[in-house]
């Protein structure tokens, strides 16, 4: 099959697609194969080749030679065979006859045309997941190019990504053509294709920011210990310094705050506080509970607990919005938290109190508040710092009921604090 200039639109395609020029030419060749046994039948032996010097792919029709034709389709006599095609051929020898490809008709045409489109298609899948298979845990940047069915589709050059809704920023909203940079999380190859599954809310992604505008980072002079985040209102990073002169914290704020400010920016107004990390436990989660400050700390090593005491004054802010500070202290340190201001830490029997208390949840019956108990949540500041997954795996409690509980037990706190003010 003779195409106008196929040599270079072979070369441009390879080029323009970053495919081999071999796959292309055997997707064009397993193309006109499938249109020859489209017009020819199924039962004919056929080869195709593409010719380099001619730009044209060949179709031959194998055909053995007999002494007597018993089927015209897969035979040849010997005196046609010598006469038209080899002057020395015998009975048995298999002999390759040139078929003109122009008599195939449109729709093996169309045939062949699909499977290329689906080869080249295959080729260029293929390509990305090689090319992004190794890049988990990276940076990249792209446009956005469209939407569809709320995740978004970004354009990474010659490959998509996608960011699922999960992994978005709540109220975080793009228009087409606009730029965005994400975190590869995961890199596929399905029934559809290679597929670049990227975020904006996994933890690492505000650990990957760090790296790129920290170089104290990037040259594994500061350790990022850990990252915990609320996508979009909070995040808390917890570093370390391999050199005694270098300040990690200071390096990751920056000059006058211009590091920290660029993370900030990119997460597009996301808190973040920067911790040191500190070997001794209770110095490390006095720091995380920042901007609080810490008066006191009791640790339970045996139930990975701290009772936190800070002043009266300091309580809203240790607990956050919702419980939100100290539900990150929490995530950052991986220690329980019991949050109490010097008030609340005179009070007598505390286990009993925290029992007592945790009723005041809408909710939660006596039996609910000692099975909390039992599992170590021992008061409302608790179940406020407690992850949903962890509430919601303790038998009678679904995810909806242990999110509203632990907003809720935030109210609560916060209500306690203003009250406590007055």
């Amino acid at each position: 099959m003779l195409l106008p200039e196929l040599k270079r639109l072979i070369e441009q395609m390879g080029k323009d697609r970053g495919i081999n020029k071999e796959i292309i030419t055997d997707a064009l060749e397993a193309a006109m194969l499938t249109a020859a046994s489209k017009k020819l039948g199924q039962k004919v032996d056929l080869e195709a080749h593409y010719n380099d010097e001619t730009g044209e792919i060949e179709v031959f029709q194998f055909k053995t030679v007999v002494d007597k034709v018993l089927d015209p389709e897969t035979q040849i006599s010997k005196e046609e065979a010598r006469k038209n095609l080899d002057e020395g051929a015998e009975p048995g020898d298999s002999l390759g006859i040139k078929i003109e490809t122009n008599s195939f008709g449109r729709i093996a045409v169309q045939m062949a045309k699909q499977i290329i489109i689906q080869r080249v298609k295959d080729a260029e899948c293929d390509n990305i997941y090689e090319e992004y298979k190794d890049r988990k845990g990276e940076l990249v940047n792209g446009f956005v190019q469209r939407f569809e069915g709320g995740s978004i589709i970004v354009n990474l050059g010659r490959a998509e990504g996608v960011i699922p809704p999960a992994e978005q920023i709540h109220r975080e909203t793009y228009k087409r053509g606009e730029r965005i940079r994400s975190y590869i999380i995961d890199v596929k190859k399905n029934a559809k294709g290679s597929q670049i599954l990227m975020s904006r809310t996994h933890p690492s992604f505000l650990r990957a920011l760090f790296e790129v505008e920290v170089p104290e980072i990037s040259e594994g002079l500061i350790d990022i210990v850990n990252v915990a985040r609320e996508p979009g209102k909070r995040g808390k990073i917890a570093v370390r310094s391999k050199d005694k002169d270098i300040d990690p914290v200071g390096a990751c704020v920056g000059m006058r705050g211009s590091r920290v400010q660029s993370v900030v920016q990119e997460l597009r107004g996301e808190k973040i506080d920067i911790i040191p990390y500190s070997d001794d436990a209770a110095k490390y989660v006095s720091s995380s509970l920042s901007p609080a400050k810490v008066n006191r700390v009791f640790v339970d090593d045996d139930n990975r607990t701290m009772t936190v005491i800070v002043p009266d004054d300091q309580l809203s802010l240790a607990i956050g919005k919702n419980g939100q500070n100290v539900r990150l202290a929490v995530k950052l340190t991986g220690w329980n938290i019991d949050m109490k201001s010097e008030t609340m830490a005179v009070a007598k029997e505390e286990g009993q109190e925290g029992e007592n208390n945790l009723t005041k949840i809408t909710g939660v019956g006596p039996a609910m508040a000692e099975k909390l108990f039992s599992k170590g949540i021992k008061s409302i500041a608790m179940v406020a710092a407690t992850e949903p997954e962890l509430l919601s795996s303790i038998p009678g409690i679904g995810e909806k009921t242990a999110q509203q509980w632990i907003e809720t037990a935030g109210k609560i706190l916060t209500e306690e604090v203003v009250n406590n003010k007055e």
